[in-house]
Formats: C-alpha cells, structure tokens, sequence
C-alpha cells in the first residue's frame, strides 16, 4: 500500500502553482542552483518542477508582472539561502526583516518573478 496521500485527500489544497518567465533555461539554472529543484520539459516554453513537496511549472505565454500571488519559500538557513539567490543573479528587492513568527526576505528571479523566503528566528 501506497504511503502517498490519497488524490481525495488533496481536495482544496495548492496542487501546482505556474509562474511565466521570459528564459526557460535560466530559470532553470537559477532554481536549480538555489533550490535544488528538479525539471522536466514540456517543449520549448515550458518546463515542470518538482521541489520534493509541490510542483508546479515555468511558462513564456504569459508575460510577466509584479501584484499576483507572492510565493514564500521555507529556509532553515535564512542567511544561506540569501547567498544563494544573490550568487545564482537574483536580485534581492526585500532584505530581511522580522515578523510575527519569523524572518523573511524577498528577492526577484532573474526572469523579475518576486518571490520570499522565511525561517523562524
């Protein structure tokens, strides 16, 4: 028997979030030298990733723009992942700050997707 949650079970929950990009290959590059993400393409302006929890995908059809859903990332190295983004040429647009529960920071993908990371203090 399976230890993977039943589809039933999944009901109202995020099952797979698309953010549009203008360069598949760097984002690709980008998250995979951050994150770790895995990838599988779907033709030439799409590819899927797989972060181990969620997946989700990277399109071009759709252009790119700030004021849509902001996806925060989990760290449990904050400073770590900071170094990260800024090494893999995102852009840090947020530094970090504290909150109720946690740190956080946002950042843009090299694409100009913004997106956050948070750990707790």
């Amino acid at each position: 028997m399976s230890t993977a949650p039943q589809q039933a079970e999944q009901h109202h929950r995020i099952d797979y979030i698309e953010l549009p990009v203008t360069d598949i290959a760097e984002t690709k590059r980008f998250y995979g030298a951050v994150f770790g993400w895995r990838f599988e393409d779907y033709g030439p302006d799409y590819t899927s990733f797989m972060d181990g929890r969620l997946s989700g995908g990277f399109d071009r059809e759709r252009p790119v723009g700030k004021g849509g859903a902001l996806v925060i990332l989990y760290s449990k190295d904050l400073a770590a992942t900071h170094a990260k983004v800024r090494e893999a040429g995102g852009s840090i647009v947020r530094d970090t700050f504290e909150f109720p529960g946690g740190k956080r920071f946002h950042f843009t993908d090299p694409t100009g997707n913004e997106l956050a990371v948070w750990s707790e203090p």
